[in-house]
């Protein structure tokens, strides 16, 4: 018998701007990226990609400009490279995606910082019921000063304040998505013939729609929920986070995880600690799927590959890149000299140090490591891994990733837009099936994304080990088990003061 392999899981990773991870590329006369106000431009994107079986559109968002280099609050580094700026709001091209496919997934970017839960619950329903089930939620905290002074704070919430924020938030959603409404709420559609006064003619049944009722040091959100139960309830999770802090919040709550790193040997350490932590609290760490960013630019030989690549580059704007840097990192390399090797300068922070030994141990010997070698770094995919050659370098390279990192697919960000991902459909994506490692299809065809995610038919819900899973509030239930057991808490602690 044969065993099968493991099957990969594969995003495309965007963002509605007109450029993401590649600033200046919108010059390349390929590219559609002045396209992203277009609708159409998205909906043909978004069918493309699923007809070449990718689980999901992954779309990156943030809620300021990168205004830290050069700065303070300058934008004139990013304006004129479109340094993901400017950027429309994700979430409203998903119904219409959505209405042009089938199964393709959607995940979008929202913060808990700047939103309230009560409105992001409402939003996300509904888009799980336009999408019929296919929308993921990326759940991230925020980390630009200029998004923070935009929603009227003087500066951002502490790091780690704003994962406890999150922790209540994602509680507070749970229990407008899970027990605000009963599982059987919605009554069916009364038989032929009822009369308009006929008791079956009810929507719902109002017992079976309940006030939350949420009282905790950051909320106070009484309920009930506005929208009825979606197809997924709670959206598709998934989370990014890789502090200390954010690791420990992705292993409670996310279902599938954004990690980036240069090297899969980097990123191994990061892996194991996630899946570490969610068994401690109880849930199989094999349900958390794991994914990789990566860039890929693939071509018909290496040398093409390679040509592609430093012709893309080309056109990326070097400024914009140390912009996008001040933002992720909030440093000023307008500080430091230009010909400062920040491998070994004493006046550059440590994780600036770190970072840029990381990108030096998979380059060439030699090579000064000044702003201006960083800026080329960055100028294509970001900080993240690049991977460049034809179908069998590229498919080796990403065996490899699934093999010593242990992640379970890829975040495929794009150089050029759609053209990036077009190379990979018709040039990398055979080579993946001819080794067994990508489905031929979808495993469950016009199904959720967490049934597709999971291959699972049937498993539109969060797991039962989820922490969220424990507000289900389930037909025939007077009130949701953990409202129960809550009650019957209370009632022993008044015994047990009278007594």
């Amino acid at each position: 018998m044969v065993e099968s392999k493991k099957q990969w899981v594969l995003n495309a990773f965007a963002m509605q701007a007109p450029g993401h991870l590649n600033p200046g590329l919108f010059k390349y006369p390929p590219d559609q990226g002045r396209k992203y106000k277009d609708i159409h431009h998205w909906i043909s994107l978004a069918q493309e990609l699923e007809a070449a079986k990718f689980h999901a559109i992954f779309f990156a968002d943030v809620l300021g400009g990168y205004d830290v280099y050069k700065g303070p609050a300058n934008l004139d580094p990013t304006i004129p490279a479109a340094a993901q700026f400017p950027i429309n709001d994700p979430l409203y091209a998903i119904p219409a995606m959505a209405a042009a496919t089938n199964s393709i997934g959607f995940g979008v970017t929202a913060s808990t910082t700047y939103d309230a839960p009560y409105a992001l619950a409402r939003r996300f329903s509904t888009v799980d019921h336009l999408s019929n089930g296919r929308v993921a939620w990326n759940i991230v905290t925020s980390y630009l000063d200029s998004a923070a002074r935009n929603f009227e704070l003087k500066t951002q919430i502490e790091h780690d304040e704003r994962y406890r924020i999150a922790h209540e938030y994602l509680h507070v959603t749970y229990k407008l998505w899970e027990g605000s409404w009963r599982g059987d709420a919605v009554l069916p559609v009364p038989p032929p013939g009822e009369g308009p006064q006929s008791n079956n003619n009810a929507y719902a049944d109002p017992k079976a729609v309940r006030q939350i009722n949420h009282q905790g040091k950051y909320f106070t959100v009484p309920g009930p929920h506005l929208c009825e139960p979606s197809p997924q309830r709670t959206p598709f999770l998934f989370q990014a986070g890789t502090s200390t802090a954010g690791r420990k919040f992705a292993a409670t709550h996310a279902e599938a995880i954004f990690v980036n790193g240069q090297t899969p040997e980097l990123v191994r350490p990061s892996v194991e600690a996630i899946r570490e932590e969610a068994s401690r609290l109880g849930r199989d760490a094999q349900d958390i799927k794991i994914v990789a960013g990566l860039l890929v630019v693939v071509a018909e030989s290496d040398e093409a590959a390679q040509k592609k690549y430093e012709e893309l580059a080309s056109y990326g704007d070097r400024e914009g890149a140390l912009a996008l840097f001040g933002g992720w990192s909030g440093f000023d390399l307008s500080k430091y000299s230009d010909e400062e090797d920040f491998r070994f300068s004493e006046e550059a922070p440590p994780a600036i140090r770190s970072m840029v030994n990381h990108w030096a141990s998979t380059s060439p010997k030699g090579v000064t490591w000044n702003k201006k070698t960083m800026a080329e770094w960055l100028v294509l995919g970001g900080n993240g891994a690049k991977v460049v050659g034809n179908p069998t370098t590229v498919a080796d390279e990403l065996e490899r990733w699934i093999e010593v990192a242990d992640v379970d697919g890829f975040n495929l960000s794009y150089a050029s837009i759609p053209e990036t991902f077009r190379n990979i459909i018709t040039l990398l994506l055979p080579e993946l099936r001819r080794r067994g490692v990508f489905w031929e299809d979808y495993a469950v065809p016009g199904g959720t994304l967490r049934e597709n995610y999971f291959a699972r038919r049937g498993g539109n819900r969060l797991a039962d080990n989820h922490p969220g899973a424990q507000y289900f509030w389930k037909a025939g239930e007077p009130e949701p088990g953990y409202a129960i057991k809550a009650s019957e808490r209370e009632g022993n602690d008044k015994n047990a003061v009278a007594a």
